[in-house]
């Protein structure tokens, strides 16, 4: 049997190898290789909080951008409405100015036909008397000769 005896030397032997390899490799790896990863994380975690904070930062400065410039388009269709007010006001006092002209003119020229015509009309007994002189110059010497 003694091909199936534990030799409890040799297994207190291993037991003390791993042991002392399980010391170094801790030492050796296991340690480095956590604070590395470790060190890793925290830096990915950094990355992370800082693209977080740009991120939110980039999404104000957007909302920022919108408000200035629905400030902008307010302002300007504010002036656009002054400015057409302002014209409509222009148009309409031209118009007023110019019709007051128009009317002006037309009152100048029915004086003038209206005195136009009285002068006609002062001379219209002395035409017609001539022209009944002519007409019985006409007549008159026909008949009698």
């Amino acid at each position: 049997m003694s091909f199936l005896s534990v030799d409890w030397q040799d297994v207190v032997v291993q037991l003390i190898n791993f042991a002392i390899f399980f010391a170094i490799l801790n030492v050796v790896f296991l340690r480095p290789v956590s604070a590395a990863i470790r060190r890793r994380r925290e830096y990915i975690n950094s990355l992370v909080s800082d693209y977080d904070q740009h991120q939110a930062e980039a999404h104000s400065l957007r909302e920022q951008a919108e408000a200035v410039r629905a400030s902008a388009r307010l302002k300007a269709e504010h002036r656009v409405a002054a400015a057409r007010a302002q014209a409509s006001n222009e148009a309409a006092e031209l118009a007023t100015r110019y019709s007051q002209r128009v009317q002006s003119v037309v009152e100048d020229a029915q004086q003038t036909a209206q005195r136009e015509l009285d002068e006609a009309r002062a001379g219209e007994s002395e035409a017609a008397r001539r022209v009944a002189a002519f007409m019985l110059d006409r007549v008159l010497p026909e008949g009698s000769g």
